[in-house]
């Protein structure tokens, strides 16, 4: 079986080498920056992983669909840093702010068809499943998105709700990937809707861990500006469950619809609202969280016969993709 470290230089690899179309260089320029500025590669790494436990044999029809996974994940982060006004990803300016809306949202569009194009080269024997299973998580990857939009004007999100969104938003992208790897690689039916579980799990663990760093993280390691979702009047899972947790909520609303219009404002907002979730003991709940769902990832695969040393490198992926928040 291929080392984890193997896995890593070949993750590595695949964007380092990854080619766009040449011209016009204002189309396809954004592509090559948005993926230049890097990240973490989640979803590529996963597809890979889940590969790695029934196959060996890296060529084309796995490293093209995996590189895809990225792609797509950079096309709905094109767009969403428009519809969510971030000037910033990963700690320089998004694709709107360096070139403008327009390039973004065309960038974006062709960013999704080169996405389609790799997914394509899945094997013959599987390709009508891979570009399905591919179609679908992009369709709820949308659904998701719009729900949070609907929520930029309720009051209040039951958590039920939220975990719907999020499960859409995120956790799907990630359950494809795993689900495609094992696909691809030649994982029993069964096999290959136990990996997706696992993904979908670790996505939602993922996600609650997003949400806790947006409010307790630091800048540098998250990427992006702290506080985001509070000043932008975002609900997240710590928004959710901090109203779930209060009988007098208008010291919440009071806070959360505080001015954040200039930098001082901003870091009043930002205060306001962290101590209300500290004083309630968000911030913890937010942690038990995390270990539920990366729990619920690992019961999905325990009973699949993977054996104990593939159990264990999906133990350590799912480790490694949540530690930022312990």
């Amino acid at each position: 079986m291929i080392t984890e470290s193997q896995l890593n230089d070949l993750t590595r690899q695949l964007f380092d080498q990854i080619q766009f179309t040449a011209e016009p260089a204002g189309l396809y320029d954004p592509l090559r920056y948005m993926i230049a500025i890097g990240g973490k590669r989640i979803r590529p790494r996963l597809c890979l992983t889940a590969y790695s436990l029934f196959s060996d044999r890296f060529d084309e029809s796995i490293l093209s669909p995996a590189t895809a996974l990225e792609v797509f994940h950079s096309f709905t982060l094109m767009h969403d840093d428009i519809m969510d006004r971030s000037p910033l990803r990963r700690g320089v300016p998004t694709v709107w702010k360096k070139w403008n809306e327009d390039t973004a949202i065309l960038s974006g569009d062709v960013m999704l068809i080169d996405a389609y194009r790799r997914i394509a080269k899945a094997p013959a024997r599987v390709q009508e499943q891979t570009l399905a299973l591919f179609s679908r998580t992009a369709a709820q990857v949308c659904d998701g998105q719009q729900y949070d939009m609907d929520f930029e004007s309720e009051t209040e999100v039951p958590m039920e709700e939220y975990n719907k969104m999020i499960g859409l938003k995120t956790a799907v992208l990630l359950a494809c990937s795993a689900e495609m790897g094992a696909l691809i690689g030649g994982g029993s039916p069964q096999q290959c809707e136990a990996l997706y579980r696992y993904g979908y799990e670790l996505g939602m663990a993922f996600q609650v861990a997003d949400d806790y760093l947006d409010a307790f993280g630091d800048e540098k390691v998250f990427g992006k500006p702290i506080g985001g979702d509070i000043v932008n009047g975002k609900k997240s899972w710590l928004t959710v469950r901090a109203l779930e947790k209060m009988t007098d909520k208008a010291p919440f609303f009071a806070a959360f619809s505080l001015p954040a219009d200039t930098v001082e404002q901003k870091a009043t907002k930002i205060a306001a609202v962290t101590e209300l979730y500290l004083r309630y003991g968000v911030d913890a709940d937010a942690k038990d969280e995390i270990v539920r769902f990366t729990d619920r990832a690992m019961d999905a695969i325990s009973d699949i016969g993977l054996g104990l040393l593939k159990t264990e490198r999906l133990r350590r992926f799912a480790e490694r993709l949540v530690c930022r928040a312990k």
